[in-house]
């Protein structure tokens, strides 16, 4: 079974729709996807219709446990707003009740087994969804990552690809879908095979330009969230 690892959407179906086009043609058979379909840009409602007829895991990020946040605390909505854009006043406008409570009641870890391989897939790490571990970490962090009996651990949150070998467990980051910051215009994702298991990164260009439109209209207090995009900002917000 081919297996297409994705994380960190954020909104962004521009660059979903050209990495699900590109599974497809792969031969991908199911989905992991390892958080934060929301946040950032503002087509949530189109990311969940472009992953509605797929089989899949889905796990939450941190932009989802923000999303919950804001529904309980709608003081926060400003705050948020200000520092992240308008992403997740989008999801509270565009999402039906059924999806909030689908993204709600997300887990933030879980074990899936497939051809028997044991999958742990996870936000930022199997501790704290909002824990950065980035390709140059240590080895030490590396091997709290590793877990007795997995194959595979998976993970997202920092939009940086990486793949390291510990314990017995390969352990990779799937880079971001909708808001890379490895390289210009193109969603990076995985492809793990459980016949061999290989694992192959991929790195799908996408059509930025209206959605960088969109956001010079919609939140032209952050520049960041464009120039991410064509690769002139680097840095994380």
């Amino acid at each position: 079974m081919k297996i297409g690892v994705l994380s960190d959407i954020h909104g962004n179906h521009y660059a979903l729709k050209a990495v699900l086009e590109e599974a497809r043609r792969c031969g991908v058979e199911y989905l992991f996807i390892l958080g934060d379909l929301v946040g950032y840009y503002y087509y949530p409602d189109e990311v969940l219709k472009l992953l509605e007829d797929w089989p899949k895991e889905i796990i939450q990020g941190n932009h989802e446990e923000m999303l919950k946040m804001v529904l309980s605390k709608e003081t926060e909505k400003d705050r948020v707003r200000k520092e992240f854009g308008s992403g997740i006043n989008f999801a509270l406008e565009k999402l039906s009740v059924e999806w909030m409570e689908k993204l709600n009641d997300l887990h933030a870890f879980k074990s899936v087994t497939k051809d028997n391989l044991r999958f742990d897939l996870c936000h930022g790490s199997p501790w704290d969804r909002d824990c950065y571990i980035y390709p140059d970490c240590n080895n030490d962090i590396l091997s709290q990552c590793t877990l007795s009996e997995s194959d595979f651990v998976l993970m997202g949150h920092t939009h940086y690809p990486f793949v390291s070998f510990c314990n017995n467990t390969t352990i990779a980051n799937s880079g971001s879908v909708g808001q890379p910051r490895d390289r210009s215009s193109a969603g990076s994702w995985l492809i793990i095979d459980t016949m061999n298991r290989s694992l192959v990164f991929q790195h799908t260009p996408f059509d930025s330009s209206s959605i960088i439109e969109d956001v010079k209209k919609i939140d032209p207090h952050l520049p960041y969230l464009h120039e991410v995009l064509t690769g002139v900002r680097k840095d994380t917000v």
